[in-house]
């Protein structure tokens, strides 16, 4: 009886949850107008076309999405190679300097964005780099959070599987493509997805 309960309670969250986003999905496709008219219309009595016709069509929506995509793709793939590279160095490295380097990085998470944002513009635009790709891909080659996070989840896995691979001979960037990588593919999957969805979702930066 309890899983029955569950059940319809999970099953009326989905269908409240999902309601909103089918209306919306729906509206696209009513002429002007009809989208707020009261009580309202679930379902359109005609198929509109013309809005996705402004968008494709007059607004070159399509390249934008394009644009947004191959930004975000960029911005994941090589922010996960810098963070996991120096998140690996952090945890399974000693250097001068290491702990305080750290927190130094930890605590300019503190700083809100928008402080940075007029300083890091005018250092792009004094490289010639305002209105290129570059200037939204730069910023963000890596960032603290990420690479807190991938050194939280190295510092999980032996010392002894390294040692053992410079036994064998196995150089740094061996050990780190071999070893550690295989190992953090469980959080660089979850950092590639909050990665790709800040970029994508990213409005005032590429502005």
């Amino acid at each position: 009886m309890k899983k029955i309960l569950l059940y319809i309670f999970i099953g009326l969250t989905s269908i409240l949850t999902l309601v909103p986003f089918i209306w919306m999905l729906s509206a696209s496709f009513m002429a002007d107008g009809k989208a707020s008219v009261f009580p309202p219309i679930f379902f359109p009595d005609e198929f509109v076309f013309s809005q996705y016709e402004t968008l494709f069509v007059r607004l070159s929506m399509a390249r934008t999405f394009l644009n947004s995509l191959l930004l975000s793709f960029s911005v994941t793939v090589i922010s996960l190679f810098f963070n996991s590279m120096a998140g690996f160095a952090f945890a399974k490295y000693r250097f001068i300097g290491k702990k305080k380097l750290f927190n130094l990085l930890l605590s300019s998470m503190i700083i809100p964005s928008q402080v940075t944002m007029l300083p890091l513009f005018l250092m792009l635009k004094s490289i010639g780099l305002i209105n290129t790709y570059m200037a939204i891909i730069i910023p963000g080659l890596a960032n603290i959070f990420g690479i807190f996070l991938i050194r939280q989840y190295i510092l999980a896995i032996p010392d002894s599987l390294i040692e053992a691979a410079k036994i064998d001979g196995a150089t740094d960037f061996q050990i780190y493509r071999k070893i550690i990588l295989p190992l953090a593919i469980p959080i660089l999957v979850t950092l590639a997805i909050f990665t790709f969805l800040g970029t994508w979702n990213d409005f005032l930066w590429p502005l």
